[in-house]
């Protein structure tokens, strides 16, 4: 018979510390037997507080260590202490990711995004949060298009200045920046300035509000797919942008599902589909350890820094991988076993998308295509070019693609 998993509360704390808790939260942590937290949340305590309780900071790493620390406890009663809501991009949804929600008593006060969005006087729905605590700031390029807002909930005292650098070298130094420090403590603060004209350095506790402003000449590109083919950096194996949006619509990203990028030359199939949602998972199989150097660069650049790249290919490569949702192979197709493979791994509802640019791959993507039927279609593109002192058409190599549902 399976232990029950050990229960814990979880206790939001404001930077006001014990004076800003609400009864419920107050009494939770009064007739507590372990505290445990980071030292900031602990110190907040006062020393009289729960006398009989032992408190324990957070080890180091965090993770891995978890999961011993609570069963070393289970029994006894657990108080958790986080910042404001334990489920902004905190600890909540951790234990609930170990534990199982029926685990956990979550007990939030405000969160230093409501506390930020209070003194902007910014609607939620005006606004995207984006966590750079334990993550790649690059994750914020995805997000710079012009007008948007930002709520960057940060590392430390030294992000708003990692933030300014990173809009100035994405061409957007004219953004207005706002830092707000120490949200509902005594010592709240705010400093606003463009971008470029951050000096800094700036408290330990603060959240950086940016409205883009993209400055005139640089580019921005917006999540839908299809970004221009110059977005990427590449050696010619690309998936051209039209094929690649056409790939994408059959593709059908959905939030926190993972695609196989099967082949990946330069990512792009793949990059757009993280790009599409921040849930959205890839990994970008590619043999070639240069081009898939390449895909990483890529996907850093165009704020996705969390698609992952392995070097090797199909079908060997995919073994070890987590079954997808959806896999598109633009290159790779011919190699025995690489299409079965991607196949078998689909669950129902997966879809599968493959590009044959030459005849071999198409011979064996319309075998495919009577064995397990689904869409097949052959697809010609023509830019207008300059034709000596007139314009004509210029086709592309055509592709056919065969896309199905499992």
């Amino acid at each position: 018979m399976t232990a029950a998993p050990p229960r814990v509360t979880v206790v939001g704390v404001g930077a006001d510390g014990w004076a800003g808790l609400a009864p419920a939260s107050r009494a939770a942590v009064e007739g507590a037997e372990v505290l445990l937290g980071g030292k900031r949340h602990l110190d907040l305590m006062p020393a009289g507080t729960a006398p009989a309780a032992l408190r324990e900071p957070w080890p180091s790493p965090l993770l891995p260590s978890l999961p011993a620390l609570l069963e070393r406890y289970a029994g006894r009663r657990v108080v958790v202490l986080a910042s404001g809501d334990p489920f902004v991009s905190g600890i909540g949804t951790t234990l609930v990711d170990l534990l199982g929600a029926e685990a956990v008593t979550a007990l939030p006060a405000v969160s230093s995004v409501a506390l930020a969005r209070a003194r902007l006087g910014w609607a939620a729905e005006s606004c995207d949060v984006v966590s750079v605590v334990g993550r790649d700031l690059d994750v914020l390029r995805r997000h710079l298009t012009p007008g948007r807002r930002l709520l960057v909930l940060s590392a430390d005292g030294g992000t708003p200045a990692e933030v300014a650098a990173l809009l100035v070298a994405s061409g957007c130094g004219g953004s207005r920046l706002e830092v707000l420090s120490d949200l509902g403590a005594r010592t709240e603060a705010r400093t606003g300035t463009t971008a470029d004209a951050w000096t800094g350095p700036a408290p330990s506790l603060n959240v950086v509000a940016v409205e883009v402003r993209v400055d005139p000449g640089a580019r921005a590109f917006a999540a839908v797919p299809g970004l221009p083919d110059e977005a990427f950096e590449h050696d010619g194996q690309l998936t051209k942008r039209d094929l690649r949006a056409l790939a994408l619509s059959r593709l059908a990203p959905a939030p926190g599902q993972l695609l196989w990028d099967v082949g990946a030359g330069a990512g792009s199939v793949g990059i757009e589909w993280a790009r599409t949602d921040p849930r959205c998972r890839t990994v970008a199989v590619e043999r070639s350890p240069e081009r898939a150097a390449r895909v990483a660069r890529n996907a850093a650049r165009l704020g996705v820094p969390s698609v992952r790249v392995v070097t090797g290919s199909a079908p060997a490569a995919l073994a070890a991988l987590p079954d997808p949702d959806a896999v598109f192979v633009g290159g790779g197709a011919t190699e025995p076993g690489a299409l079965e493979a991607a196949w078998q791994r689909l669950g129902p509802g997966g879809r599968l998308v493959v590009h044959a640019v030459t005849l071999e791959t198409e011979d064996v993507v319309r075998a495919w295509h009577r064995r397990v039927g689904g869409e097949l279609a052959r697809v010609a593109v023509e830019h207008a070019e300059p034709l000596g002192s007139f314009t004509g058409w210029r086709p592309a190599r055509p592709v056919v693609q065969w896309a199905v549902v499992r």
